[in-house]
């Protein structure tokens, strides 16, 4: 199960966790994926598109 928006594309991104002591270890930024309706049916999509789409309509 691929964390990525159905719509745009978007994935999850890497950076690093910085501790209090300063050290660097590998994380990663998973989007906010939310379960929507679109065309019908039922796909992953980022609520980024889900804030332009409803800007759109309105």
């Amino acid at each position: 199960m691929s964390r990525t928006c159905d719509v745009c594309g978007r994935g999850s991104m890497t950076g690093h966790k910085v501790s209090h002591s300063n050290v660097k270890t590998r994380r990663t930024f998973a989007i906010n994926l939310q379960s929507k309706k679109v065309d019908g049916q039922r796909k992953k999509v980022c609520t980024k598109c889900i804030k332009t789409a409803s800007k759109k309509q309105a």
